[in-house]
């Protein structure tokens, strides 16, 4: 064998022993800190590695726990385990054969602010907690409001779309979105935007009238546990059969320029008629004085 072949078998043994090594090691990968929202629920996303071939759901036992209190835990297969305050409130969402160790805890309190830590236990074998890869809770006593999008331009009759989306961590019970209009003419979508967190949108898409002008579209979200945050946006249509919403003006600011044209038009009418009937009653007037004059002077003549 030659020196670049030897070169190149030692090399592709030290690739296969330390694949090996650090394939070996336990590891979680967490999110270490989420917004969770006060009554609703959170969902900690989390995936695991261990030593030696996988194994099936039945041969790994997942438990969740306080980082600096192992015994206070939040989650474990035996009910019994768990510290009061969790029970009936935490499960795995995720298979620990697949290695996936995500957890719900539903009906969030104030004091569920963690640090909480994932431990995996193998009987027999080994066990670990992953406390160096933790997660922490930002409570939020209430929702934030929803972000509610539309166009800058609503005409009479052309179809207008609205969109209302908000942020949450609780993939398990998504929120509702709800329009002051009828729903069926709306769509809704729940993406993960990744770090734990999802977001939740809805698209309203409708033909705005008269009836619309200066009024308001609210978009309401509810969230699971009972809470709701909403929006409004106030709604300005261009109306086709009116020439002041075709030149983006108010019905007040309409009124106002309306008057400023027909005040002069009226005025300046007024006066040509007021004058005209002056002029007419001196004519009138000069005339019959013309007439008499004519008259004396016809007898006058006669006489003579």
């Amino acid at each position: 064998m030659g020196t670049h072949a030897r070169l190149l078998f030692c090399w592709l043994c030290l690739q296969v022993i330390f694949a090996t090594v650090l394939s070996d090691v336990w590891k979680a990968e967490v999110v270490s800190e989420l917004k969770a929202l006060v009554s609703s629920c959170v969902v900690l996303p989390c995936k695991f590695q261990y030593p030696g071939k996988p194994l099936p759901d039945s041969r790994i036992r997942g438990i969740w726990h306080k980082q600096d209190k192992h015994d206070q835990r939040l989650y474990h297969e035996d009910p019994i385990e768990i510290a009061d305050n969790f029970k009936g409130r935490t499960r795995l969402l995720g298979h620990l054969g697949e290695k996936n160790c995500t957890l719900e805890i539903d009906e969030v309190r104030n004091h569920d602010h963690g640090p909480f830590c994932f431990r995996a236990e193998i009987p027999t074998i080994e066990k670990y907690s992953f406390v160096e890869s933790c997660v922490a809770l930002s409570m939020m006593p209430a929702p934030e409001k929803p972000k509610l999008e539309q166009m800058k331009t609503l005409e009479d009759g052309v179809p207008a779309t609205f969109k209302c989306s908000i942020r949450h961590t609780c993939p398990s019970h998504p929120p509702t979105i709800t329009w002051s209009r009828s729903n069926s003419e709306a769509t809704w979508s729940n993406r993960d935007i990744l770090h734990g967190n999802w977001e939740m949108e809805s698209l309203l898409i409708f033909i705005p009238t008269e009836k619309d002008d200066f009024t308001d579209l609210t978009c309401t979200v509810s969230f699971h546990g009972g809470l709701q945050s909403s929006v409004s946006s106030l709604m300005l249509v261009k109306r086709k059969s009116s020439w002041a919403c075709q030149t983006g003006e108010r019905p007040a600011q309409s009124k106002a320029n309306f008057l400023h044209i027909i005040i002069p038009v009226v005025a300046v009418l007024g006066t040509s008629l007021l004058f005209g009937g002056v002029f007419y009653i001196m004519c009138k007037k000069y005339r019959r004085q013309i007439q008499d004059l004519q008259s004396r002077n016809a007898s006058v003549y006669n006489n003579y």
